[in-house]
């Protein structure tokens, strides 16, 4: 490769025809035109005797050097230049690629191709094979990656390539490198993610003996940044996030998301320039908090930008029956003094009569040696046992059973210990204090099935704690009081423990270190997105759970059923990051400028310069008129270029005969067929309960086609949209200034418009109020669900009469073209959650309205006043 600058030629060998430039003008210059032919005009030869000294005249000079121009372009087009063509490969051996495809590269995953693209192209162009290495461990049961391979091949294995959701590990991945025998030093290219991992200075030095060395890395304001788990501090989540490097950077908001894509609430997290990590407060209600699924970093797509929830952060609500106003007696005295103390940290606890309580959705019902349900409370307590509440009974002198106490008639000479917990009782595995020890408690009656429902024994097998399955409800009986009166069990760590797990079965989550396997039921991959898992992941062993480091073997995301679920996070084990050092090596960004090719001009220039030079011959010969050639070469200009335009008018001429929908296309196949399907689903309700008859939807791409012709455009926003392109930018104001409308959609709420806005000319938006049009546009909605429920949904601030009041902008996070979307026969393609079939027709409602509120305007807004108007009209 030859370079020159900024222009580099992929085939330099054929710049040597320029040399035959000179010898062609002389050529040209000798070689006479083509006689002109006429008509034979007698008269005319007494005025030619006196040319005997003519002789033929030569190509003028201006139609000799368009020719050269002409062969000049097809020579330069044969040298294949390159604008900003990539760094030319040193040595004569392969490629080596070391690509870090951690969870850390996923935030410029396409310009990380983009790189590898360019890099792979000039290993073609220089005929050299292509080593690659990928650092983050490989998936379980996945094809290997061959070492080496034509660049061809690597080209396609690239293209599959993604981000792993866990971290790297470089010095295993380079091993077999190191290994290689007998080959070729070349040059090697190093594609960090910004993140040192420890000893990569040796690495360095050793990658550096097999020659040239690139590194590309980001500097460390661009690092992405992890999401550590949360503190529980009383009723509030402490979210920290951590980030590579210190100095002055931006705030982080942070989102708490519930299970069904609702937007519960969110803060933003603000570092100091000496920190790395920053903190803050998220507060919500208990009935919030508990419908918390994940916590996420906006506008970030890593699998360390999403943290998801389990029961671990949730708040409970415990209910303890007490007639007592708060405050009053002696508090050290009172039988739910401890029981407060020890709930209060991970629990919301309300106190009330026991009926007051019911009628509240409570996790735990405790009631106190002091209290005892009066006979109406017996029905109303069984019946919501019986329903799945868990009810916890202490022991005191009125319940049925036996006394035993030191110095009774059944009794010990010392206060008991515990004995260990047996293997199938939930507290398997706390430790117990060498000084708790009971000293009166409530026998348990004799039954048969005592043995199984024993969950805690004395040191002798006297049972301490029983419960018994009533329906799919416990009621757990605990044989002693719950103040330090009968035991020192409430003043030790032990009863914080134990009543935490009790709390935990009131969930369903059974802790048991000898129950089932849990299952991976979804996971998160590289970009931090929720999938379902693969059915050959292993269980993990609950008593090894929270030992678990996510990686290839188990991946983060929740494990376990609807009933016992765990979340295994990649913030749960992650090493404090820090910025990679390159010592001795710049490295080059990932923002650099790519490679261009211009080969395709020079082909098209010359064939310009071939059109020009075939009509002026044919003029000089005499077959054309002057005229003819002004008419005969715009066409050939347009004529080339009709073939690219075709698309684009058959396009716009379908959308002139009917009304149709469109949606852009974003190159991503599943993408469009959703979105093309969705919009189908669509008009087809439309055409069946409204007068708008719709034709099929079209796909378009904003940078090529006429986009005034479409009232509505559908836009899916990805994870990771490509750049909008000046032309495509232009386009799209125009529409929105020319009165069209543009649904947005992140479908996940994974990303913000931000970077749309700063090309679009997107006005303030705010979220929509119930008395919107869109609200009444054609059916009376409150909500706009799609395939996800919840989020806001965001227009046009009003105030301004612009568009008839029109939304040019629409913007949310619901997936409604999945929950439109239906196949040939009409039927759905898409589950929709959380509320099923009713929550897809609210989606069509929606839907229906959009479209109405598009094609008529704010009509409906003025129906509103149209009795002000009548009695004016009367005046």
């Amino acid at each position: 490769m030859l370079s020159i600058g900024l222009l580099s030629f992929a085939q330099p060998w054929a710049l040597a025809a320029l040399l035959l430039l000179p010898a062609l003008w002389r050529l040209l210059r000798l070689t006479p035109p083509t006689p002109l032919t006429v008509r034979f005009p007698p008269m005319r030869l007494l005025g030619m005797v006196q040319r005997r000294d003519a002789v033929p005249t030569g190509t003028p000079p201006w139609l000799a050097l368009l020719r050269l121009l002409l062969a000049a372009a097809v020579i330069l087009a044969a040298a294949d230049p390159l604008l900003n063509a990539s760094t030319v490969l040193r040595g004569q051996g392969p490629l080596t690629l070391i690509i870090d495809d951690g969870w850390a590269a996923a935030a410029d995953w396409r310009k990380r191709l983009s790189v590898l693209n360019s890099l792979v192209d000039q290993a073609e162009r220089q005929d050299k094979p292509v080593i690659v290495i990928t650092t983050a461990p490989a998936e379980p049961g996945g094809p290997p990656l061959p070492l080496m391979m034509r660049a061809a091949e690597a080209g396609k294995a690239l293209a599959a390539l993604q981000p792993k959701p866990w971290p790297t590990d470089r010095k295993a991945a380079l091993e077999p490198l190191f290994g290689l025998d007998n080959i070729q030093p070349g040059h090697v290219a190093w594609l960090s993610d910004g993140l040192e991992e420890g000893g990569a200075e040796e690495l360095i030095v050793r990658l550096q003996k097999l020659n040239t060395m690139t590194i590309f890395s980001d500097p460390p304001e661009k690092a992405p940044t992890a999401l550590l788990e949360p503190r529980v501090e009383g009723s509030a989540l402490i979210i920290t996030t951590m980030r590579p490097g210190t100095g002055a950077d931006a705030p982080r908001r942070i989102r708490a998301v519930a299970d069904d894509g609702h937007l519960l609430g969110s803060v933003e997290v603000v570092f100091t320039p000496q920190s790395k990590r920053g903190e803050a407060l998220l507060d919500l209600p208990t009935e919030m908090r508990n419908r918390l699924a994940r916590l996420e970093i906006e506008g970030e797509t890593t699998a360390a930008a999403v943290l998801l929830i389990d029961e671990r952060w949730r708040r409970r609500p415990v209910g303890l029956v007490s007639t007592e106003e708060p405050g009053s007696g002696q508090p050290l005295l009172s039988s739910l003094y401890y029981l407060e103390r020890a709930l209060d940290p991970f629990t919301e606890i309300r106190r009330g009569p026991l009926a007051e309580l019911l009628k509240r959705k409570l996790s735990v019902l405790i009631i106190t040696d002091s209290e005892r349900p009066g006979e109406g409370d017996h029905k109303i307590l069984e019946k919501w046992i019986a329903d799945g509440g868990v009810a916890v009974r202490f022991a005191d002198g009125s319940i049925n059973g036996a006394e035993r106490a030191i110095g009774g008639a059944m009794s010990w000479s010392k206060p008991a210990a515990l004995a260990p917990f047996a293997e199938d009782s939930p507290f398997f595995g706390l430790a117990i204090p060498d000084d708790v020890r009971v000293s009166r408690q409530v026998l348990a009656l004799p039954s048969p099935d005592l043995a199984a429902e024993t969950w805690v024994r004395l040191e002798d097998g006297t049972p301490l704690v029983t419960a018994e399955k009533r329906g799919i409800g416990r009621l757990i009986m605990i044989h002693t009081t719950s103040t330090p009166a009968w035991s020192n069990l409430p003043l030790s760590g032990l009863f914080v423990h134990m009543l935490r797990r009790i709390v935990d079965l009131s969930r369903g989550v059974e802790t048991k270190p000898d129950g089932p396997p849990l299952m991976p039921r979804q996971i998160i991959d590289g970009f931090g997105r929720l999938q379902a898992a693969p059915p050959a992941l292993p269980a993990i062993s609950p008593d090894n759970f929270d030992k678990t480091v996510a990686g290839p073997g188990h991946p983060p995301g929740f494990y376990g059923d609807e009933t016992a679920q765990r979340a295994l996070n990649l913030a749960g084990h992650l090493p404090d990051i820090r910025p990679f050092r390159t010592p001795g090596i710049t490295p080059l960004t990932y923002d650099m400028p790519g490679e261009t090719g211009l080969k395709p001009l020079l082909l098209g220039s010359a064939l310009i310069l071939a059109a020009i030079d075939l009509a002026v011959s044919i003029f000089l010969r005499g077959l054309l008129r002057a005229a003819a050639i002004w008419i005969m070469f715009p066409a050939m200009l347009l004529t080339a270029g009709k073939a690219g335009a075709d698309a684009t008018d058959e396009k716009a001429m379908a959308a002139v005969l009917a009304t149709h929908l469109a949606y852009v296309m974003t190159g991503d196949e599943a993408t469009d067929k959703i979105s093309r399907a969705g919009l189908s689903g669509l008009g087809v309700m439309l055409n069946r309960r409204t007068a708008i008859e719709l034709g099929e939807p079209l796909g378009v791409d904003p940078q090529f086609d006429e986009l005034n012709f479409f009232p509505l455009i559908y836009w899916p926003i990805d994870s990771l949209p490509q750049p909008l392109p000046p032309d495509a930018a232009a386009n799209l104001n125009a529409y929105l200034q020319n009165g069209g409308v543009i649904l947005f959609d992140t479908r996940d709420g994974e990303y913000n418009l931000g970077e749309l806005a700063a090309k679009l000319n997107i006005p303030p938006l705010e979220p929509i109020t119930l008395g919107h049009v869109l609200t009444r546009a054609f059916y009376l909605l409150k909500d706009f669900p799609g395939r996800w429920n919840g989020g806001a949904v965001w227009v046009e601030r009003s105030g301004k009469r612009v568009n008839d009041g029109v939304s040019t902008i629409i913007a949310g996070s619901h997936d409604w073209a999945a929950a439109w979307a239906m196949d040939d026969a009409q039927r759905p393609l898409y589950a929709v959650t959380p509320g099923g079939e009713a929550q897809r027709e609210s989606a069509y409602r929606f839907g229906i309205n959009l479209v109405m509120y598009t094609l008529t305007g704010n009509y409906k807004a003025d129906q509103i006043h149209l009795p002000a108007i009548l009695e004016r009209l009367g005046k």
